[in-house]
C-alpha cells in the first residue's frame, strides 16, 4: 500500500489542482468563491460555517493557501467532501482555467 504524505497525493487530478490553485490563486478566487457556493447551498451554511471554526483552531497558518481565506476554507472544504466530489470539484477548477487560457503545462513552465 502506497503512503501519502498530503490528503490529495493519492488522486493525480486533485494533486494538479492543489499546484495550480498556488501558482494561480488570483485567477482561482472567483471559482473557489463558487465552490464555497454551491456546498453551503447543498450542506447549509451554517455546518460549514461550524466545520470551518472547528478546524480553524488546529490550522497553525504555516500552509501556503493559509495566507487567503477563501482559499483556506475552499481547500479545507475539498478535503473533507466525498472522493467523487473532490474529483468534480477539481476537474471544474481546471475547465475553467483552460477557458481562461492557462493550462497545467504553463503552470510546469513557470515552475522550471
Amino acid at each position: 500500500m502506497a503512503q501519502y504524505k498530503r490528503w490529495y497525493d493519492q488522486d493525480p487530478l486533485l494533486m494538479e489542482v492543489m499546484d495550480m490553485l498556488q501558482y494561480y490563486q488570483d485567477d482561482l478566487i472567483e471559482q473557489a468563491e463558487i465552490f464555497l457556493s454551491r456546498i453551503e447551498a447543498q450542506v447549509g451554511k451554517e455546518i460549514i460555517d461550524s466545520y470551518y471554526e472547528s478546524v480553524q483552531t488546529l490550522i497553525k497558518g504555516n500552509r501556503w493557501y493559509d495566507a487567503n481565506p477563501v482559499l483556506s476554507r475552499t481547500i479545507e472544504l475539498l478535503r473533507i467532501i466525498p472522493p467523487d466530489v473532490q474529483r468534480k470539484a477539481a476537474q471544474t477548477f481546471i475547465d475553467n482555467l483552460k477557458v481562461q487560457g492557462i493550462t497545467p503545462d504553463m503552470m510546469k513552465e513557470q515552475t522550471s
